[in-house]
């Protein structure tokens, strides 16, 4: 599996000789991968104007090139304010709080993400093909794609040492913009161009995946809920700049602690473990029915439900499997 940005086409329809090298070598003859581009066939089309574009056919005549749009920027942090807005609002009728969830299309997202991730996922492990995932930039909804297609076919992804490497590989080395994308909250009156919760997005999806294979990650709820807080506001350095060489120019590394080294502590570490835990070699195929896909109450509600008798029975859980 390969991510990337887009080409550079533009408008003149050029082409990259190196480009078409480097993704000719990872194809034997007569091998055929698949190319995922998280924009639309239009929004492709009409990137070339501004200097970007797609793989002409003639040039990667042994790549085929599949469209699974996903929103991205703006219409994705304005559904995720809609949806808080409606959480927030104790007033709702029944009728008048499923209208409001609709309408924030945000569990509409979350099936987008994880079909496109099962989409890429089962390029490799059932058409055994090489894929590339880009979409414009490639730092948002590709890494998303990417980093869930991992979680789903590999096991080692679903442990929580696993998981900290996917997110260190897949989102921060790979330069997703935490800082323009996380700078405020939904909660927030400002309305900043470049914002977007592409990361909870991810960690939505993840949540789903725990929720239809609860034996099957190592981690739980309480380490997801951990890393959307850090991700907005933290007293770590592992989600600060928009990239390595950000964080380099202002010594991240040297001047602020890590976020992993924090939860990694022995006292800590229990505290994010599922202790239903059981290694599943096999690939998690998760069901994207909209009647499978659930609203993440553990942390759209947090705020105004207790979790008191949540946080006992999952204590009560841990203490019968330590004795057991």
């Amino acid at each position: 599996m390969l991510r990337s940005s887009q080409p550079l086409t533009g408008p003149n329809r050029k082409r990259c000789r190196e480009d078409e090298a480097l993704l000719g070598t990872i194809l034997d003859e007569g091998e055929r991968g698949f190319i995922i581009d998280t924009r639309s066939a239009q929004a492709a089309k009409q990137a070339r104007m501004t200097g970007g574009g797609t793989e002409p056919k003639s040039s990667y005549s042994q790549w085929r090139r599949l469209h699974r749009p996903m929103e991205r920027g703006r219409p994705l942090q304005e559904s995720f304010i809609k949806l808080v807005e409606a959480c927030n609002d104790p007033s709702l009728s029944m009728d008048r709080w499923l209208g409001r969830l609709e309408s924030s299309r945000w569990l509409s997202h979350v099936k987008a993400a994880l079909s496109t991730a099962c989409l890429a996922a089962q390029c490799v492990d059932r058409e055994e093909s090489n894929v590339l995932v880009h979409g414009a930039e490639g730092t948002d909804t590709t890494l998303l794609v990417t980093a869930l297609a991992q979680v789903i076919l590999d096991p080692s992804c679903r442990t929580l040492a696993g998981f900290q490497g996917l997110l260190e590989r897949e989102w921060i080395e790979a330069g997703h913009p935490f800082h323009l994308r996380c700078a405020r909250s939904a909660s927030s009156h400002a309305r900043l161009k470049q914002e977007a919760p592409l990361f909870l997005l991810f960690l939505d999806c993840v949540w789903q995946l725990s929720r239809q294979f609860p034996f099957s990650l190592e981690f739980g709820e309480h380490l997801l809920l951990t890393l959307f807080d850090n991700a907005y506001a933290s007293a770590y350095g592992t989600f600060l700049c928009n990239s390595e060489k950000e964080r380099s120019l202002c010594k991240v590394k040297e001047s602020t602690h890590s976020l992993w080294a924090w939860l990694n502590q022995p006292e800590e570490k229990h505290k994010f473990l599922n202790p239903l835990y059981s290694h599943n070699a096999l690939v998690i195929w998760p069901s994207v029915e909209p009647q499978s896909i659930q609203l993440w109450q553990g942390l759209f509600l947090r705020w105004i439900r207790p979790s008191q008798h949540l946080d006992e029975a999952w204590e009560e859980i841990q203490r019968l499997v330590k004795e057991n």
